[in-house]
């Protein structure tokens, strides 16, 4: 139960209100220690949030500090409906005539048909399950010997099992199915590498269950320009130099779908795009802490200094554009932001794109502009000796001190104020004291007084 004051009793004074105003003039320094903190904590947010534009700074230059990622690539199917094309940088241009022969499979069985799933029918025992070379010996017993129980069995021993309602007999739909869980090694597939015998299992009602196949394992086979190329599964990354094909469906014999690869002028637009906008979101950024304390922090302005020298930096790529505003590049002289019209560059790609990506990508003994900016970025952003990191391990040395300060302020100003309690309480009691005395002694000269007046 808390403690029921009631203050000024005897005073007449209000405590509770003398006393707030001097923990208020007491608590001083403490609200300066919090401000300090909060100063501290908010800086340390703001780095935080630089540090993550830096990096998605240096992530658009990274996609742009060799010549092969600027020159980007597309492949174009003349249809998807056999698989699907995509270019990487390191694609090569070029046209090539694709016939999907097979797809990828695995080897699947299924058994003869039973009228329910879940009612323990089969016989115990071990049933013998050989898949792709690998033997299992699965124990079916009576917490098992159900078609789930038999097939979560195959299942546990991870050799691939599901209960499957075909939609067939209507008095016996359920079968059990069984998948490989590799693709052939030989090319043409059509060898069984699932072997199920339950011959093991006795004492049931319904027969064990025997499987026949209905797909083979096979491996995936394309003819490139007539040259055959097998995969283990439909995606196949190294039948075309710097292209992945998805394979989806197969040609009919001896049909080929056209297959182009060329150079992809679009995506160069849109990593030059995504540098400017990157590049301006940390000029954003550095201008919006304007107003905080921390505006004038060295660390902003030696970002903001180096990456507008680098701006400027001149490349000998040894073809018209040399710089960044030969090719169009413009700053904004107030915010520090540059532009680049969707004119320019078009013009610039079509007038010389070798020298649009040796600017930016480098070449052979030089880097670009491209490089020279993620190599700063990654220092900056580096987590040990980055900016971010820097201040961090300062700012969390000194909250971790104020932390102890603000500890100590808050018990020195809890004892502060239990001892003006006591104070004024002591000073109540006094009064109420000197009180009680003093109506005693008027009580007694009233009644000295009255006893004159009587005998007289």
């Amino acid at each position: 139960m808390g403690t029921i004051n009631f203050g000024g009793l005897a005073t007449g004074l209000d405590t509770e209100s003398i006393i707030s105003s001097l923990m208020q003039i007491e608590r001083q320094p403490l609200d300066k220690l919090e401000t300090e903190k909060a100063y501290y904590q908010n800086r340390l947010t703001a780095f935080s949030e630089f540090d993550t534009k830096l990096k998605a700074f240096m992530s658009a230059m990274e996609d742009l500090d060799t010549g092969d990622e600027v020159r980007s690539y597309s492949a174009t199917s003349a249809s998807e409906d056999y698989f699907k094309a995509t270019g990487t940088s390191s694609a090569l241009p070029g046209s090539y005539q694709i016939e999907v022969v097979d797809l990828a499979q695995l080897e699947k069985q299924i058994s003869q048909g039973y009228a329910d799933k879940t009612t323990s029918t089969f016989g115990t025992g071990t049933l013998n399950l050989t898949v792709d070379g690998t033997l299992h010996n699965i124990t079916i017993d009576s917490n098992n010997n159900s078609l789930e129980g038999i097939a979560g069995a195959i299942n546990d021993a991870d050799a691939g099992a599901i209960v499957d309602d075909t939609g067939g007999d209507t008095g016996t739909p359920y079968r059990l199915v069984i998948t490989g869980d590799a693709v052939q090694d030989t090319a043409d597939g059509a060898t069984q590498a699932i072997t199920l015998d339950a011959s093991g299992l006795s004492g049931g009602t319904d027969a064990n269950p025997t499987t026949s196949v209905v797909q083979y394992a096979q491996k995936a086979h394309i003819k490139v320009d007539t040259i055959d190329i097998y995969s283990t599964n439909n995606t196949l990354d190294e039948a075309i130099p710097g292209v992945t094909l998805d394979l989806t469906k197969s040609n009919a014999t001896g049909e080929t779908t056209n297959l182009t690869v060329g150079i992809d002028k679009e995506g160069t637009k849109e990593k030059v795009n995504a540098f400017v906008t990157a590049y301006n979101e940390v000029l954003t950024f550095i201008s919006a802490q304007s107003d905080a304390d921390w505006a004038n922090d060295a660390s902003f302005r030696s970002v903001k200094r180096k990456i507008q020298d680098l701006l400027v930096t001149t490349v000998s790529t040894g073809g018209t554009y040399t710089s960044l505003s030969s090719m169009g590049v413009e700053t904004d002289q107030k915010a520090g932001t540059i532009s680049i019209s969707t004119t320019d560059l078009d013009a610039a790609i079509a007038a010389d794109y070798d020298s649009v990506v040796a600017l930016f990508g480098g070449g052979t003994g030089f880097d670009g502009i491209a490089k020279q900016f993620s190599d700063y970025l990654e220092t900056a952003t580096d987590s040990v000796d980055g900016i971010y990191a820097s201040k961090k391990d300062a700012t969390d040395s000194t909250l971790k001190s104020l932390d102890l300060s603000i500890e100590r302020w808050e018990l020195r100003l809890e004892t502060r104020e239990s001892n003006l309690r006591r104070q004024y309480e002591a000073l109540e009691l006094l009064v109420s004291e000197l009180n009680s005395q003093g109506s005693y002694l008027t009580n007694a000269l009233s009644n000295i007084n009255l006893g004159g007046k009587q005998s007289s």
